[in-house]
């Protein structure tokens, strides 16, 4: 099959890329260049800037499926769509589960309630994420009907993650002793492989499957303590998990889930995504891969979480707590 990617330099869509291509599919990338640009030798390539409007490369050229990694706000998926009219067959977005309204229960499905689309800013924030990306599945949707497919992964973690959530634990769990949580350590948590995220994006394209999929893991419900174990046993290292008390870091903390209503984000059903054939690869296989990955690129600082510092002042906190 001829599949566009649009994005396909970092992450999420350099995951999906390999997949396609591990297949044997014809490949065309669009991206600014400036991520990946040393990937993938040989794959044609067509430069264009989603923020500015600029489309030009993509004026010629037909493809079976279009897999969109990069569009954050509506104007994206209409001014791509305007692009390719009528040459492009289906048109699979990726979106998020942050387009859910909070809370819906354990094994919430696809028709859980939205919040409402966000049309009146492109400002990206905690705020405006979620309703942004319904706007742009709204988009999709009246421009391809029968032709969109939508997918809503979940925290997604793997090799080449730059968002560093699961990437904090796997490091701090590899360290092994008293592990600072500021959280329940039965916490419901939900960590998909990047991998499986791309293999049933392929599966839907390959397939010509149209519909709204949850992608989210693993296969089997792990709580906050489990994931933190999961970590360690992928290192060879023994730890244990301390409760500390949420408030002592300000911001939040990864994957934490203070607000029960927000922790039910993390318990939401893959059963569609399941049914059409996404994998689930074991949580210490994706956390002994995530490690080898980030001690070959020479552990650079982290963007969320704690210093070994900051963690050492919490547990002798908690310490003297208990003493008391």
């Amino acid at each position: 099959m001829r599949v566009l990617v649009l994005g396909g330099g970092s992450f999420v869509g350099r995951a999906i890329a390999e997949d396609f291509l591990r297949e044997g599919h014809e490949l065309t990338l669009f991206s600014r260049g400036r991520t990946g640009s040393g990937l993938f030798p040989g794959v044609p390539r067509r430069a264009g800037d989603r923020d500015t409007g600029d489309y030009a490369s993509l004026r010629e050229g037909a493809w079976d499926a279009v897999v969109d990694v990069s569009a954050y706000v509506p104007r994206h998926v209409a001014q791509a769509a305007g692009a390719l009219g009528e040459r492009a067959g289906r048109y699979v977005f990726i979106s998020s589960n942050a387009v859910y309204r909070p809370g819906g229960g354990p094994g919430a499905d696809e028709d859980a309630p939205r919040l409402p689309p966000e049309r009146g800013t492109e400002e990206i924030g905690r705020d405006t994420y979620g309703p942004l990306k319904v706007a742009c599945e709204e988009e999709v949707l009246s421009r391809y009907g029968r032709r969109a497919t939508i997918v809503r992964p979940g925290i997604v973690a793997g090799p080449y993650d730059q968002q560093d959530l699961f990437t904090y634990w796997v490091r701090r769990a590899a360290r092994g002793g008293r592990v600072a949580l500021p959280g329940d350590p039965g916490q419901p948590v939900q960590v998909l492989d990047s991998r499986d995220l791309a293999r049933l994006v392929v599966l839907l394209v390959t397939g010509d499957r149209p519909g709204v999929f949850n992608a989210v893991g693993p296969a089997e419900p792990v709580t906050l303590g489990g994931l933190i174990q999961a970590c360690a046993a992928a290192a060879g290292s023994r730890v244990r998990v301390v409760p500390v008390p949420s408030g002592a870091v300000p911001g939040g903390f990864p994957l934490v889930r203070a607000d029960p209503v927000w922790a039910l984000s993390f318990q939401r059903s893959a059963a569609r995504a399941r049914a059409a054939g996404m994998p689930a690869t074991p949580l210490e296989v994706t956390a002994a891969d995530v490690l080898a990955w980030d001690r070959g690129r020479g552990e650079p600082p982290l963007a969320v979480g704690l210093s070994p510092r900051e963690e050492d002042a919490l547990l002798a906190g908690a310490g003297r707590e208990g003493r008391g």
